[in-house]
């Protein structure tokens, strides 16, 4: 089989297992998404022909992206929360654009071999890191070993040990006991996207390289103090003639939305990735461009179905009857966001707004179930965010009107981490899928048995997300998946609400792909594609 084969503006969608367990994208929820809406609008702005030079200041918001502790891909313990970083440090092997087409950067084009369970790589020629030291699959491979070996919270999971080897100066294959049809897709904001220079990791040491990584990215690293502020400058040896546009790049944290907004009022900052309030889209939109990412994870209720009450399945049955999505979208959002009843949302792929035999509101039978079982007395859990504390607040309202007790408790980022590794909580308010559902924080991060952060624990589950991977062929795939949403819809293992938008802000005579044209989001945000980034101003 030949593969294919890219130049990077010839942009296409792949045909495209690997869980890949991103710790960090469980804050998913507290970005208002891990989503958008589907209704993505960008207002307008004055940004005009790209000019070179200049700097951009970024803001980034404390509750995800803004507390990396350190840069290395294959210890990172933030995973994709710090896909920006990465991204303007590392480049790609494979970006995703507008519209969810797959944009090759270091990597040239891809084929499956030995039945789908081989993929193989081809990688851009004469490319450097930014010490100068060659990109090639030499690099590569290293880095994907080291990566399966290191401490990363967002390395890939396989259901088999990979065989990985260099077929050539600038090819490699991955190899396994089954199919996994995601693999390039789920390249997008996991540290098998991200090449490390190999000298650089030798000389330097771990810890000293997470401070000051060195990729074949559009910008290198000047200064990095974690969790405060990453400053960055455009890199001599970038592969792509004439670019990055900036000469200099800088991302700073803000403590949230309101906070982001004055300082962009007071030129302390340009950009802003993730903002999650809804309300302030106005506000912000009076000053600036505001670009609605586009969908591809709904909020999710999950339910621990290891311990009571959810170990009754009628006790998870009176939470779908209880709750009622469209309500709180209306009350909260004035019928913003589309309804779903499934782990897909409208940007993603495999698509799924209604599901059979999906359970919906009915207060009556919510109430006679509650009854039924005793009484239902639960700790309803989110992470620190105003959107997400809402949401919780609606739900708890709407629970108890059906006679339920219900607590409301909120965490930050590491402490709601340890919470769901304790296995000790009973309900979630989180958020479940990405661009592919095979990739990043889909369907397996919050339904298969075998992920840190799911509440459900049965085989036939597993199975039948394992089936939806192992084919390249879409028709199948989509067929999967829904036979996956009825089965998960008939066990009542968690209901689904809707999509909330995820919003990049963006000063006047600032542009970029995915700061004023919109992509999908890859796990919470969009990967932006910081080369093509210019401040016209700047």
């Amino acid at each position: 089989m030949r593969p294919k084969t890219f130049s990077r503006r010839d942009i296409r969608r792949p045909a495209v297992r690997v869980a890949s367990v991103c710790l960090a994208a469980v804050a998913a929820v507290g970005l208002a998404a891990c989503g958008s809406s589907s209704k993505s609008t960008t207002s307008p702005g004055t940004s005009g022909a790209p000019k070179h030079g200049g700097s951009l200041t970024v803001l980034e918001g404390a509750s995800f992206a803004g507390a990396w502790p350190g840069l290395d891909p294959a210890t990172d313990t933030d995973g994709a929360a710090n896909q920006s970083y990465m991204n303007a440090i590392y480049g790609d092997l494979f970006e995703l654009g507008t519209g969810g087409k797959l944009i090759p950067d270091l990597a040239t084009g891809y084929s499956y071999a030995n039945g789908g369970k081989t993929v193989n790589l081809t990688l851009r020629q004469g490319v450097t890191f930014s010490d100068g030291t060659p990109f090639n699959a030499a690099a590569v491979v290293f880095n994907w070993k080291r990566d399966l070996t290191g401490t990363c919270t967002c390395k890939p999971v396989f259901l088999s040990p990979p065989v990985i080897k260099q077929t050539g100066p600038y090819s490699l294959s991955l190899t396994l006991s089954y199919v996994y049809a995601p693999f390039i897709n789920s390249l997008q904001a996991a540290i098998f996207n991200w090449i490390a220079s190999p000298t650089a990791i030798q000389k330097m040491g771990e810890k000293a390289f997470a401070l000051k990584p060195v990729g074949a990215g559009p910008f290198t690293v000047v200064s990095d103090t974690p969790g405060s502020q990453l400053v960055l400058k455009k890199n001599p040896h970038y592969w792509e003639q004439g670019k990055p546009y900036l000469d200099n790049l800088t991302f700073k944290t803000v403590a949230a939305d309101e906070p982001a907004y004055e300082a962009m009022l007071a030129g302390s900052g340009q950009a802003y990735e993730g903002m999650s309030t809804p309300q302030l889209v106005k506000t912000f939109k009076s000053h600036f461009q505001v670009t609605a990412e586009p969908s591809t994870s709904p909020y999710d209720i999950q339910l621990n179905t290891k311990s009571a009450p959810f170990n009754d399945i009628r006790a998870r049955q009176a939470i779908y009857y209880a709750t009622n999505a469209a309500q709180i979208d209306q009350a909260l959002f004035q019928n913003t966001y589309p309804v779903t009843q499934s782990f897909t949302a409208q940007a993603g792929l495999f698509y799924q707004p209604t599901v059979p035999g999906y359970i919906g509101y009915d207060l009556a039978k919510a109430k006679a179930l509650v009854k039924a079982v005793g009484g239902i007395n639960i700790t309803l859990d989110t992470i620190t965010s105003p959107v997400a504390e809402s949401l919780d607040e609606a739900l708890q309202t709407q629970w108890q009107a059906a006679g339920m007790k219900v607590t409301l408790h909120n965490y930050d980022l590491t402490s709601l981490i340890a919470t769901f590794q304790s296995h000790k909580w009973q309900a979630f308010l989180q958020t479940a899928g990405a661009y592919d559902p095979g990739t990043g924080v889909g369907v397996a991060f919050r339904f298969s048995s075998t992920s840190p952060f799911t509440g459900v624990y049965d085989k036939k589950v597993d199975n039948m997300i394992n089936a939806a991977a192992s084919t390249v062929d879409s028709a199948q795939r989509a067929a999967d998946y829904a036979a996956l949403n009825a089965y998960i819809a008939k066990q009542a293992y968690g209901p689904f609400l809707f999509p909330i938008a995820g919003y990049s802000i963006a000063a006047n005579g600032v542009s970029g792909p995915g700061l004023t044209t919109a992509i999908p989001s890859v796990v919470v945000l969009p990967g932006i594609l910081w080369q093509d980034v210019y401040n016209n101003n700047g």
